[in-house]
């Protein structure tokens, strides 16, 4: 947003709670990288220094490219100063922006904070279970929890990648899995990125109904493959339905965990049919896949579910709640959300004059809330700001009449 305004002629500052790309340095687990490879997940012109195109970025590579990217364009941050409330100044036009570094006015003010900002927890397990409880943005390492078995809650990247690591390091682990697209990671010698791409889907601009709120199931861990909830149970991972309740000692997971799964795996073939019959229509000579179609038979923890666990049986003394984020907007005093707190936009544009938007999922597309499709709607936002630049600064020429 800052490069785009700069390139308009736009005066502006860049308010940063922290450091710049803090929450990659200190609110994601050490071994985090990028889900897609680095060629793809960068900004357009900007590439990654030192690593291979085809590898994924480790979560201290992006911070450390999103850094050096702020200083190449010369974006004027100020680190280390929160807005604490926006507010409609009373008597002339703008905004007043409250800091923890004094005050600011503005005539034009983005929010640029992104959707993973709030953990969200359901509130199932009560605080005195005597588990270990921490969400995702907490979780760092297995050595960072006690001895014993651990429930990993999403079934999402993170939740699989999580479930995997502490299934490596030799925990015992239950994933509780809930609704989830599952797409390859690669396809007939093609990244999943790739296939968007040419299939038209980062540009798609509304998700497909009932798939608002559904997870993505891809990981670029362990140089990247697909998440495949077969191959964690193979590996011991006891996989579970979504967790329900809690009583007593003992776990409850809802029913339908078999449907859950199958529904995840008609995503994975949907996707393998439409890159098939894309080959097909331009003639393209990529090799064959079929042995991607060979999904095997469901694990026992699937056809047998699990349906509750008694804590002190199992020996589960941990859950990884890889539930979410939702976003904070408490700070914007204006008519620029709605009354759940959500943003109020149209590509962007909020209905408070003055009000924008940028970074969130499907702001105009797929791909809004990802660094190769970030920088289309900031291009547009920032000139929407210029062109009313334009308006508010027009004086009409006076005729002079003897």
């Amino acid at each position: 947003m800052s490069e785009s305004l700069t390139a308009l002629g736009v005066p502006h500052v860049v308010l940063e709670r922290n450091r710049i790309a803090e929450r990659w340095r200190s609110e994601r687990w050490d071994s985090l990288v990028s889900n897609g490879p680095a060629w793809h997940d960068r900004l357009p012109g900007r590439r990654f220094s030192g690593v291979p195109g085809e590898t994924f970025a480790s979560k201290d590579q992006i911070a450390d490219y999103l850094e050096e990217y702020a200083e190449q364009v010369a974006a004027p941050v100020r680190c280390g100063v929160e807005v604490t409330e926006v507010r409609r100044r009373p008597d002339s036009p703008g905004f007043r922006v409250e800091t923890t570094d004094g005050d600011f006015d503005a005539r034009f003010v983005i929010a640029a904070t992104g959707p993973f900002q709030t953990p969200t927890c359901p509130d199932i397990v009560p605080a005195d279970s005597g588990l270990l409880q921490l969400h995702s943005r907490d979780y760092k390492n297995p050595g960072q929890l006690p001895d014993g078995n651990v429930l990993v809650v999403g079934s999402g990247s993170s939740g699989a990648q999580i479930a995997d690591e502490l299934q490596r390091a030799g925990r015992q682990v239950h994933l509780s899995v809930s609704a989830h697209t599952r797409p390859p990671r690669t396809y007939r010698g093609r990244d999943i990125v790739w296939w968007l791409g040419v299939l038209g889907l980062w540009d798609q601009q509304v998700p497909r109904a009932g798939a608002e709120h559904v997870t993505l199931a891809i990981s670029g861990a362990n140089g990247g493959s697909t998440i495949d909830f077969r191959r964690l149970a193979a590996s011991g991972i006891k996989l579970v339905g979504r967790t329900e309740s809690f009583d007593e000692g003992m776990l409850r997971f809802a029913p339908g965990l078999a449907e859950t799964i199958a529904a995840g795996d008609d995503n994975y073939l949907g996707v393998l049919d439409t890159a098939d019959a894309y080959v097909a229509r331009n003639g393209l000579d990529l090799p064959e896949e079929p042995q991607a179609r060979e999904l095997g038979p469901l694990p026992d923890c699937v056809t047998d579910p699990i349906r509750e666990v008694d804590l002190a049986d199992s020996g589960i003394t941990s859950v990884i709640w890889a539930t979410g984020f939702s976003v904070d907007y408490s700070w914007l005093k204006v008519a620029a959300v709605d009354d759940a707190g959500k943003p109020v936009h149209q590509r962007g544009i909020s209905p408070e004059p003055g009000i924008y938007f940028v970074g969130l999922p499907w702001l105009t597309r797929r791909s809004s809330s990802f660094l190769c499709g970030v920088s289309g709607d900031a291009r547009y936002l920032a000139e929407h700001i210029a062109v009313q630049r334009n308006y508010l600064a027009y004086q009409p020429a006076l005729a002079l009449i003897e």
